[in-house]
C-alpha cells in the first residue's frame, strides 16, 4: 500500500531543522537520566493525591535528544494517521505527481516536526501507540531544550526537573486514570481522519468557498488551523470537542504542577510566568508556522483550560473537576471552556452550591 507522506524525508528535513544546542553535549547532561528518573517517582504519588487519579503502574522517564524526539513522533504520527495517508496514497495510485505530492507532504512534516523539536521539553505519549508496544506508555524529556532553558533563566534543576515531571505525569494519570479517556480521545481522532474527503473536486469546491469568504477562512485558521479552515461542519463539532478536552486537561496539569509541589519547588510561580511569556515570545515566522498548524490554538488552551478551572472552582471547591471524569459526555465543550458558567449550570453546580 502507497503512503501520502514520505516518512524519511520528513526524518531527514526534521533533523536538518532542528538545529544543534550546545548544551547537549554539555557536562550538565549527565545528571538528566537519573534526575529525571528520581523526579518521576517523587511526581507520581504527588499527582495521585493532588487529582484522585492514579496511574497504571510505575512510569518510566526517558531522556532524548531533539532527532530521537523526531523519531518518535514520526512513529507515532505513522500509526494514527495511518487511515489518512494510506487513503490519499491509494488516491494518487500511478499518478505522475504521486512522488511529487509525496515529497511535498514528507517536506512540510519535516518542518514543522523540526521546528517543534527546538521547543518542546516534555511529552507523555501513550495515545498513539499499540497496546502490546513495549516501549509504549513513557514520559519523555527532550534533554537539550531543558538544560537551555534552565541555564538562561538560572532555574534550579532540581526544582525545574520535578516540576516538569509533575505536569507530564498529570497527563499520564489522565489518561490511564480515568478508564475511558485514551479510548474516548483517540475514537475521536479516528472518526475524524475517517471523514477527511480526498476527493479532488470536493477539495476545489472548499478551496473557492474559502476564496469567497476569506474573513471566516482566516477566522478558522485561528481557531484550528489549516485543518479547521478545511473541515466540514461535522468536522468542526467533532474538532471542537476535542479541543474542549484538551484544553481542559492541559489547564488542569498545570495546576496540578502547581499544587502538587507545593514547598517542595519554591520557584514553582516564576517557572510558570517565564513559560507562560516563552510560548507568547517567537518571531514572525514561528507565529506564521504555530498558527497555520493550530499550534497557536493549543498554546491557547493553557490559559483558557486554567481560567475554567479557577471559575468552576470558586462555585464548586478544588475537587469538582472529578465531574469531567464521570464519562465523555461531562467534558466541557470549548464554548464552555470560554464560558464556564455554561458547564456549571449544565452539570448543576449552582444549585450544589446553593442547597
Amino acid at each position: 500500500m502507497t503512503t501520502a507522506v514520505d516518512w524519511e524525508l520528513a526524518e531527514r528535513v526534521a533533523i536538518r531543522w532542528s538545529g544543534r544546542e550546545p548544551f547537549s553535549e554539555s557536562y550538565h547532561s549527565d545528571r538528566l537520566v537519573s534526575d529525571f528518573a528520581e523526579a518521576s517517582e517523587i511526581a507520581e504519588p504527588l499527582v495521585a493525591e493532588t487529582t484522585g487519579l492514579t496511574s497504571a503502574g510505575p512510569a518510566r522517564a526517558e531522556v532524548i535528544s531533539r532527532e530521537d524526539w523526531i523519531r518518535v513522533n514520526i512513529r507515532s504520527f505513522q500509526r494514527l494517521l495511518a487511515p489518512l495517508t494510506d487513503k490519499l496514497g491509494d488516491q494518487l495510485g500511478a499518478s505522475r505527481m504521486a512522488p511529487v505530492a509525496r515529497r511535498v507532504a514528507g517536506l512540510e512534516v519535516g518542518v514543522v516536526l523540526g521546528w517543534m523539536s527546538q521547543r518542546v521539553l516534555g511529552q507523555y505519549d501513550l495515545l498513539v501507540v499499540d497496546d502490546d508496544d513495549a516501549e509504549g506508555d513513557v514520559v519523555y524529556y527532550v534533554g537539550p531544550n531543558v538544560l537551555a532553558l534552565e541555564k538562561r533563566w538560572g532555574f534550579p534543576p532540581g526544582e525545574f526537573r520535578l516540576w516538569l515531571a509533575l505536569h507530564e505525569l498529570t497527563h499520564r494519570a489522565q489518561f490511564t486514570g480515568v478508564p475511558w479517556m485514551r479510548d474516548h480521545f483517540l475514537s475521536m481522532v479516528h472518526g475524524l481522519l475517517d471523514e477527511v474527503d480526498t476527493d479532488p473536486d470536493q477539495f476545489a469546491t472548499t478551496l473557492k468557498r474559502i476564496v469567497e469568504d476569506r474573513r471566516s477562512a482566516k477566522d478558522k485558521v485561528a481557531e484550528g488551523g489549516l485543518g479547521a479552515m478545511f473541515a466540514s461542519d461535522e468536522q468542526r463539532e467533532v474538532m471542537d470537542r476535542i479541543a474542549g478536552m484538551m484544553s481542559l486537561l492541559e489547564g488542569h496539569g498545570d495546576v496540578t504542577m502547581t499544587r502538587a509541589g507545593g514547598d517542595l519547588i519554591p520557584s514553582s510561580d516564576r517557572f510558570h510566568r517565564v513559560l507562560h511569556e516563552r510560548r507568547k515570545q517567537t518571531n514572525r515566522r514561528s507565529k506564521l508556522i504555530q498558527r497555520l498548524i493550530g499550534l497557536e490554538a493549543k498554546l491557547a488552551q493553557y490559559e483558557q483550560g486554567e481560567r475554567f478551572i479557577e471559575a468552576v472552582e470558586a462555585v464548586g471547591g478544588p475537587r469538582v473537576i472529578d465531574l469531567a471524569w464521570q464519562s465523555p459526555d461531562s467534558l466541557p465543550t470549548i464554548s464552555e471552556i470560554r464560558e464556564p458558567d455554561l458547564w456549571i449550570d449544565r452539570m448543576g453546580l449552582v444549585q450544589a452550591a446553593a442547597s
